[in-house]
Formats: C-alpha cells, sequence, structure tokens
C-alpha cells in the first residue's frame, strides 16, 4: 500500500491516496481544494476506484462532490453524517459555505462492514463522539487505520461541535487502544502515529486504556 498525504483547506485536513501496484486508489477524506486534489490524481495516473469518508464535517467532505465527478466511483459514508452534512448546519463562513451534496452516494457505511477496493481489504469501525456518523477504515492485513478526527498524535477530536459526544468519544477511543500496538494511524490532522506511541505519549488516551 502506498499513501500520499495531501493537506488541504483552512483547517489543514489530511485527505489521503492510497493506491496499489496497479495505481488504482482509494480517495479518503477529500475535504477541499477539489482542483489540487484531481490534479494529484492526474500528475500521478492514480485511478479512484472508491472515495471514503470518515465523517461530515465541512473540512473532510468540502471537495466530495468535485472529486466525484471528475472520477466517478462509490462514495461510502455513514448515514447519520450524510443526515446533515450537506445543509447549513455544516457551513462555517467565510471558511467553508454549505458543502456542495454529491449526485449519489452508493455505499452506506455500518459497524462491521468489510470492503475491499483496489485489492485492499478493510473493516468499517464506528467510532462516534467526534460527530455522529463517524467511522475508521482499518486495515488489519496491514495495520493500518485511518482515524478521521477521533485519535490524533498526542491528542483527541473536539466534542463541542453540533453532534459531538464526550462519552461516546471515551468509547471509541477505548475501542483503538485495544488495537495492536503497530497499528499505524493516519489522522485526519497532523502527523501520523502508531498505537503504541499514544499509548505512551497521549493522556487522553493513556488515562483511559
Amino acid at each position: 500500500m502506498n499513501i500520499i498525504e495531501c493537506t488541504v483547506g483552512a483547517f489543514a485536513s489530511n485527505c489521503f491516496v492510497a493506491y496499489n501496484a496497479q495505481r488504482e486508489a482509494l480517495v479518503i477524506d477529500p475535504g477541499a481544494e477539489a482542483k489540487r486534489i484531481i490534479a494529484l490524481l492526474r500528475s500521478e495516473k492514480l485511478t479512484p476506484v472508491a472515495i471514503l469518508v470518515t465523517h461530515g464535517h465541512m473540512d473532510h467532505v468540502s471537495a466530495l462532490a468535485a472529486v466525484h465527478r471528475a472520477f466517478p466511483c462509490p462514495i461510502a459514508m455513514h448515514p447519520a453524517d450524510i443526515a446533515w452534512a450537506f445543509g447549513e448546519a455544516n457551513a462555517m463562513p467565510p471558511y467553508y459555505d454549505v458543502p456542495e451534496q454529491p449526485a449519489t452516494i452508493e455505499r452506506e457505511l455500518a459497524e462491521g462492514q468489510s470492503w475491499t477496493d483496489a485489492a485492499f481489504s478493510y473493516e468499517v469501525l464506528e467510532l462516534p463522539g467526534h460527530a455522529p456518523g463517524h467511522v475508521g477504515f482499518y486495515f488489519r492485513d496491514r495495520d493500518v487505520l485511518f482515524s478521521g478526527d477521533v485519535l490524533f498524535q498526542h491528542s483527541v477530536g473536539r466534542t463541542d461541535l453540533p453532534g459531538g459526544d464526550l462519552r461516546q468519544l471515551t468509547d471509541s477511543l477505548l475501542r483503538l487502544a485495544r488495537l495492536p500496538a503497530a497499528t499505524t494511524v493516519y489522522c485526519g490532522h497532523g502527523p501520523h502515529t502508531t498505537i503504541g506511541e499514544e499509548l505512551k505519549q497521549n493522556p487522553y488516551l493513556s488515562a483511559i486504556a
């Protein structure tokens, strides 16, 4: 698995592109700067086969519709966030307008689902607390997790936005703490980390693990 990190938008959100030897790609959280993401995919001669969304906050979905138009392929997102992500509640002027809703969202994600795209197999982990429909994408055989905004290097996601819930976030963090220590975590903001490092260095995780 090759992974490109592209930091975009006013809040420096991470959009990830994971691709295989055949240059088939998964696009994860196209949050802003659609033209830049599209140009990256074209310059690298990548063919997206799915667009995966960890959660619906504007800084993770504002480029979703445009990227989907450029590269029509299944979008995967949890219905609890589809319900509000493309309405006025998800605008934050002057940084972000209401995110454009894609023409179709083909996959409604749920706990326990397993998918295989671009020859990569991954599991859907429901991780609410930062957003009601927040999920993680866990590539168990590769020890890789795309965590969205639940877990960061030495920090965790906020719960003071609409739909946030501290108790749920704590439960989600406890679940992540039980993953293998060698798991590499690609976060929605900031650098990547590992579960082992966070168990040692992250006060929020070490306090509950």
